[in-house]
């Protein structure tokens, strides 16, 4: 399988669009100059703009969510780092469900399970941990209200005990509050990772299936 990349927008400064707003912000600062009854009032409206379009650089920097398919492995890029699971430690991927009257209704989230905790859990940064564990919370609280367990939310959202996945390999502080989340995340919808469909270029249905091509043709372990 060849390697893929993709995010969910690909803005660059090169882009058309780019160079439109460019163009026009030069204009507008010209007219400053050229009409502000003093070089005081040009500056600071000149000043302005640049904060405004770097503000909005920075923004559409944050908002960029990239992923990398390659033979071997699944990996999310975010601005401040991300994750990376090898196929084979992969046990399935799908749409993230829940129950209701009897029903199996989607959620905007891709799931994956995996077979061990430790690779993930040693190879993601503790940026990366803090913004999933900040940014689930809704989808830990549904799956709460699904099992009727909603007084034991906080107490699932803080649990910092201390996780350990076999006799040789533990985990304390806020990588035990990622595995302790997963493990929760796990009993609920039967996945440890989301991807949320918003991160996504395309369908959550057509990300799931280029996965689980890659998943087939991983070689195993």
């Amino acid at each position: 399988m060849p390697t893929v990349h993709f995010a969910n927008h690909d803005f660059s400064l090169n882009s058309p669009y780019a160079k439109l707003v460019g163009f026009a912000s030069v204009l507008i600062a010209v007219g400053f100059i050229i009409w502000s009854p003093s070089w005081q009032q040009a500056a600071i409206a000149i000043l302005a703009i640049v904060i405004l379009l770097l503000t909005g650089y920075w923004l559409i920097v944050k908002s960029r969510v990239g992923y990398t398919f390659t033979p071997t492995h699944i990996q999310q890029h975010l601005s401040r780092g991300g994750w990376v699971v090898k196929w084979n430690n992969i046990s399935k991927i799908g749409i993230c469900t829940y129950q209701q009257d009897g029903w199996h209704r989607p959620l905007p989230w891709v799931g994956i399970k995996l077979k061990h905790y430790s690779p993930y859990l040693d190879a993601i940064c503790p940026r990366i941990a803090t913004e999933i564990l900040l940014s689930q919370r809704a989808l830990l609280y549904l799956g709460a209200c699904q099992h009727q367990q909603q007084t034991r939310f906080e107490d699932m959202v803080l649990d910092s005990r201390i996780y350990r996945e076999n006799q040789h390999k533990s985990y304390s502080g806020l990588m035990a509050m990622l595995a302790n989340r997963m493990s929760y995340q796990r009993h609920y919808f039967d996945y440890d990772i989301f991807i949320s469909s918003n991160d996504l270029d395309r369908s959550a249905e057509e990300f799931v299936g280029l996965a689980r091509r890659y998943l087939a043709a991983a070689e195993p372990d």
